[in-house]
């Protein structure tokens, strides 16, 4: 564990050996397929930040909106007594208003992305210099290891926002809201953020920038398993491609191979044909009576759910039961 001035850091990452196998076993499925959680390295992180910014991207507008003008009845769920555990470091204009709002006993931020993480807790801490944060390292699909100090809490509330729960498949947003149900015990609760199923031209133009940010995006998570394996796959050789699968209700990313090329990962030869495929991201949509039912089947009672003016998304106040 490392500390700064009221900021403790915890490492739990996963090792590189493990990273390598996992990232070897999707490029040798067909079709072939790269984990979203390999988005976020610094590079990553950075990037997905600007795409909040865009003005194609409603997700991110649509629940500040909910957060701006909901403060008092969130507060009013959560209580001002609990231990705040957000899914996904805190750079965002998010997690200022929810901290504004509720003022934790402390905060718990958990990522993949170790620098993004340390840099994020640091600039929280000068910006809310009486918040204890415990900023733990870890791949959160996992139960999380909270520290010592702070397991007597029995307010937990976790926090997840940015509709993240969507690029999990069905089994895995199962087997997550399990997961955060373990974490935070039978007197915890849950803050989720997700995006509504909406008119495909918003969802289109929401993963199409004509900036190109969101392709940078994309193309950046072969920099990052370049890092991790080894693997010299060139981003210029792949192109970028998002479009909205309505019999799944998912928005799907790909990179899409230019040209027939291969590629050296752990002694084993990958090869790509031109035209095909590397899946990186699915991002499922929600609708607001299927999600109440799905939660109450992993034992999460919906007590309040807040909506945008257009209902594009919407952020639920789950109760373990």
């Amino acid at each position: 564990m490392a500390t700064a001035e009221g900021v403790f850091f915890y490492d739990y990452n996963i090792e590189e050996q493990d990273q390598q196998a996992e990232i070897l076993s999707g490029l040798q499925a067909s079709p072939k397929r790269i984990s979203p959680k390999y988005f976020y390295d610094q590079t990553g992180s950075v990037l997905f930040e600007t795409i909040t910014t865009l003005p194609e991207y409603y997700p991110t507008r649509c629940e500040i909106e909910i957060l701006r003008e909901n403060q008092t009845s969130i507060l009013e769920a959560t209580g001002d007594d609990c231990v705040l555990i957000e899914y996904g470091s805190g750079a965002s204009t998010k997690i200022r208003l929810l901290l504004d709002a509720i003022k934790p006993k402390a905060y718990v931020p958990l990522d993949i992305s170790r620098d993004f993480l340390y840099d994020s807790a640091i600039a929280l801490r000068r910006d809310f210099p009486w918040l204890e944060i415990h900023a733990t390292c870890l791949d959160y699909r996992k139960p999380a290891t909270l520290p010592d100090s702070l397991k007597h809490y029995k307010n937990k509330v976790a926090y997840f926002p940015g509709s993240s729960l969507g690029n999990f498949a069905p089994k895995e947003q199962a087997d997550f809201l399990s997961s955060v149900r373990q974490t935070i015990g039978d007197h915890g609760s849950l803050l989720i953020g997700l995006d509504m199923v909406k008119a495909e031209p918003v969802l289109h133009q929401a993963y199409n920038d004509h900036q190109g940010v969101t392709a940078k995006f994309n193309s950046n998570i072969l920099n990052h398993i370049n890092d991790i394996t080894g693997a010299r796959l060139n981003p210029d050789h792949f192109s970028h491609l998002a479009f909205f699968n309505s019999e799944q209700s998912r928005i799907e990313m790909h990179l899409v191979s230019q040209l027939d090329q291969v590629a050296s990962l752990g002694g084993e030869r990958i090869h790509f044909k031109q035209g095909e495929h590397i899946v990186t991201e699915y991002s499922y949509k929600f609708e607001l009576d299927k999600f109440i039912a799905f939660a109450k089947q992993h034992d999460f009672e919906c007590q309040q759910v807040w909506q945008d003016a257009n209902s594009y998304f919407s952020l639920f106040y789950l109760k373990a039961c």
